[in-house]
């Protein structure tokens, strides 16, 4: 029976105990439980699972390209470039070309002055003895069978298979290029500059002139 005295004291009895404190059994307010959300209410959104990223194992696949290269691919890639150049290579290779035929021309035009330069250096040693050999046919010392006349036919077939030529004999063209006048005399049997005499025999080494010949000139004369 409530108090009649003190109508107020049950109003106070059941009011709460302390300002703003929840009520027995109630969940405070930071207490609540996920299982008490209201249907269809809006949940936090949870952190997404994110697997660990390996440093090593990202630098690794970003070089499989590079270690899976293979020989046979870069044989692979350069046939494909050789089948269908670019217009950039196929310049270039037309440019290595031609440096290529250039360089080949000069190499064998050189190799063949340094022989010609070689061989004439040791040719011009010979030449004396076949200045005697010269002279001694010029008196007669060289014919027939003799054993100086077969010497003499060796030693100018040796040297003319090393490229000598000899040039200058009586009734040539005199030519200023190849011959050397010593002496010239006037006669009436020539109508032009002509070889009357040869003092020394000229020698052409391939096309190198390694002497001129030394000649006595007929010039024409009308007595």
């Amino acid at each position: 029976m409530a108090d009649k005295k003190n109508p107020d004291k049950k109003r106070r009895d059941d009011e709460p105990s302390a300002k703003g404190a929840p009520e027995q059994g109630a969940p405070a307010a930071g207490d609540a439980r996920p299982e008490d959300a209201q249907p269809g209410a809006a949940q936090p959104d949870a952190a997404p699972d994110v697997a660990p990223v390996d440093a090593e194992a990202a630098a690794s696949a970003d070089g499989i390209e590079e270690d899976e290269l293979t020989v046979q691919d870069i044989l692979d890639a350069a046939e494909r470039e050789v089948a269908e150049p670019t217009s950039e290579h196929l310049a270039d290779l037309k440019r290595v070309t031609a440096e290529y035929a250039n360089y080949r021309r000069r190499t064998e035009a050189n190799r063949v002055v340094e022989k010609e330069r070689v061989t004439g250096d040791i040719v011009k040693l010979l030449i004396p003895i076949l200045d005697d050999l010269y002279r001694a046919e010029k008196h007669g010392d060289l014919e027939g069978d003799s054993a100086f006349a077969t010497i003499a036919a060796k030693l100018r077939s040796s040297v003319e298979r090393l490229g000598l030529t000899s040039f200058g004999a009586v009734g040539d063209p005199f030519d200023p290029t190849m011959h050397e006048a010593i002496f010239q005399m006037p006669s009436a049997d020539v109508e032009m500059e002509t070889v009357g005499d040869v003092a020394e025999t000229g020698y052409y080494l391939g096309s190198t002139l390694l002497r001129a010949a030394k000649v006595v000139v007929q010039v024409p004369s009308d007595g």
